[in-house]
C-alpha cells in the first residue's frame, strides 16, 4: 500500500515504514504529524485518485530529526567589471517516518 502525499507543495510517494524528507516542518522532534492533502492511495492494485484529494485519506508520520543538507555554492561574476559574489546556502529538511496511511 501506497500513497502520494503533497507536503509543502511537493508530491512524495509514501509507503509504511518509510523515511521522507521534506521541506522543514513546524514541530519539535519526536512530535506526531498528519498529512490530510493525499492525492492517491493505492491499496493492493486497487486505486483510488482523488480530484484533487482522497476524502476521508491521511497519512500519519513521526518527525525524527530537522537535519540541513550538503552545502550548495553560489558564485556570481560579471566579466570585466570587477564583480564577483559567493555565498553559500543549507536548505533545511525534516525527516519523516511514515507510521500509518488510511484511506
Amino acid at each position: 500500500m501506497y500513497a502520494i502525499v503533497d507536503i509543502a507543495g511537493k508530491q512524495y510517494k509514501v509507503e509504511k515504514d518509510q523515511f521522507v524528507y521534506a521541506p522543514l516542518l513546524e514541530g519539535k522532534e519526536g512530535s506526531k504529524v498528519d498529512f490530510d492533502q493525499v492525492l492517491l492511495v493505492d491499496n493492493d492494485g486497487k486505486v483510488n485518485v482523488g480530484t484533487p484529494t482522497v476524502k476521508g485519506a491521511k497519512v500519519s508520520g513521526k518527525i525524527l530529526e530537522h537535519v540541513k543538507d550538503d552545502k550548495v555554492i553560489v558564485f556570481k561574476k560579471k566579466r570585466r567589471k570587477g564583480y564577483k559574489v559567493k555565498n553559500g546556502h543549507r536548505q533545511q529538511f525534516s525527516k519523516v517516518l511514515i507510521q500509518d496511511i488510511k484511506n
